[in-house]
């Protein structure tokens, strides 16, 4: 009995501790996690997969184009006063049915290899449409990338701007119990108290940042706020390798690299693949053709073997009044659907030559058509080409004064760091006053302030290049 129950125990305990493991895991956001779940639920990447999808339809549709056609057809008829009888052709004055049934079938031998040329271009631009995704998901890479160092910012800032406030908060502690004793001015505690004053302000500014850009951060990846979760820090790496690469290397890297890249160089082939489908309409068309046909009709009859008989037609032999002229016949009964069917089947098999002459010369306006597109694809390639030397030309820039601020702002949070100590070590033995202890410790705070932020721009404007060249990590 007590194994049972310890059984029961460990069981539920196994249950509870999964299920709460699940929780936490839930509000443990890292970067990339926050990718697959933007990825996922981003309304620009379920759009892009649609048309990748639908295009892939179409991809298809054309290499089935190249499969024969074949239809049935079945018609049946009830036929009312006089009509042609399908049995004899000949006219009927009575009541019947019919019916005439094909099965009938087409293959394009030769068109100008519209067709072939056409799979070419739809899997040009099916491969083009995989480039698009690609890139929409890159992009939301990127916006999701900046929201969580952003967020991670906010709450770095957060934790210097209460280190701040505490730091003042113990001086204003000090001093007050030094005012009560006479042995500081009231005007020293009134210049820490709003200092102090000013730390809580900027705490408050900091909170309200930071759950800001976690709203932010959640509104990128399309689902619920939660407020009490937790992030992941992100490494600080300080090389500057891409740096010492020129942005001209870098800028032929992203064109091999980059997918909206490849997406418009992949139209312009389609395109100009396309202008060889128009032309193939200026072609005669070659096609096999064939067909199987059989007929029915209610009045059909057949003959009865082994039933003759003999009929007097009411005529008599010249000269001789007492001699009937008989004739001789047989018997005839309806003949069965099956029957007729399988007798009146026929079939014919041809080839069908299609010249085109005059077709108030569409065929020659799309082949214009067809290179207009094809021209207007080269210039958006260029301009994608123009448009992404330029992106990464200012991220290079952008990258370079980054580090350069950086560098300075670890100079300057050395420099204020060890003024401020002395400052403090000072004001707390009453050498200088308030004024020049809050100064200094403005200016180390600022310094910190800005290091922070300088840090974060830093490791984006790392992950912007990092992208152009292939190599993006989510570390």
């Amino acid at each position: 009995m007590m194994k049972r129950y310890s059984s029961w125990i460990f069981i539920l305990f196994l249950i509870f501790s999964l299920k709460g493991f699940g929780q936490d895991s839930t509000k443990y956001l890292t970067i990339k996690q926050c990718v697959d779940l933007a990825i996922t639920n981003n309304l620009q990447v379920q759009q892009s997969q649609i048309q990748l999808d639908q295009n892939g339809v179409a991809y298809k549709q054309s290499k089935d184009n190249l499969l024969p056609q074949i239809n049935g057809t079945i018609q049946q008829q009830n036929n009312y006063g006089r009509s042609i009888s399908n049995v004899n052709n000949a006219y009927v004055d009575v009541q019947n049915g019919s019916g005439n049934y094909q099965v009938y079938g087409s293959l394009v031998l030769f068109n100008g290899l519209s067709l072939m040329n056409n799979i070419k271009a739809n899997n040009l631009f099916y491969n083009a449409s995989k480039m698009d995704l690609q890139q929409q998901k890159d992009n939301i890479t990127l916006n999701v990338i900046l929201a969580y160092l952003t967020v991670l910012s906010n709450q770095e800032l957060l934790d210097i701007a209460r280190s701040q406030a505490s730091v003042d908060s113990s001086q204003v502690a000090r001093l007050e119990i030094q005012n009560q004793e006479g042995a500081i001015p009231p005007a020293t505690l009134y210049d820490l108290q709003g200092q102090y004053a000013s730390d809580k302000v900027n705490v408050v500014n900091a909170v309200n940042a930071l759950e800001v850009s976690k709203v932010t951060l959640f509104g990128v990846l399309n689902v619920p706020y939660q407020k009490d979760a937790t992030y992941e820090m992100v490494s600080m790496n300080a090389d500057v390798n891409d740096l010492r690469t020129p942005s001209d290397s870098i800028f032929q890297t992203a064109l091999q690299v980059i997918p909206n890249i490849k997406a418009t160089d992949l139209r312009v082939q389609s395109y100009q693949k396309s202008i060889a489908v128009a032309r193939g309409k200026l072609y005669p068309t070659l096609s096999l053709f064939g067909a199987v046909n059989s007929n029915y009709s209610s009045i059909a009859t057949s003959n009865i073997p082994g039933s003759e008989f003999q009929q007097s037609t009411g005529y008599y032999i010249p000269g001789t009044p007492n001699t009937d002229v008989f004739t001789t016949g047989l018997a005839t009964q309806k003949t069965t659907f099956g029957d007729q069917v399988k007798n009146n089947r026929y079939q014919y098999v041809g080839l069908q030559l299609n010249i085109p002459i005059l077709n108030f010369l569409s065929a020659r306006n799309n082949v214009k058509t067809a290179k207009l597109n094809y021209e207007n694809a080269k210039v958006l390639s260029n301009a994608s080409r123009n448009q992404l030397q330029q992106l990464v030309e200012q991220a290079w820039q952008n990258l370079r004064s980054a580090y350069g601020q950086y560098k300075g702002y670890l100079d300057q949070v050395h420099a204020y760091g060890e003024s401020f100590r002395t400052a403090e070590i000072r004001f707390n033995a009453g050498v200088i006053t308030s004024v020049d202890y809050v100064i200094a410790k403005n200016n180390y705070d600022r310094a910190n302030t800005n290091l922070s932020a300088a840090r974060y721009n830093y490791i984006f404007r790392t992950k912007i290049l990092e992208y152009y060249q292939g190599r993006l990590s989510l570390n």
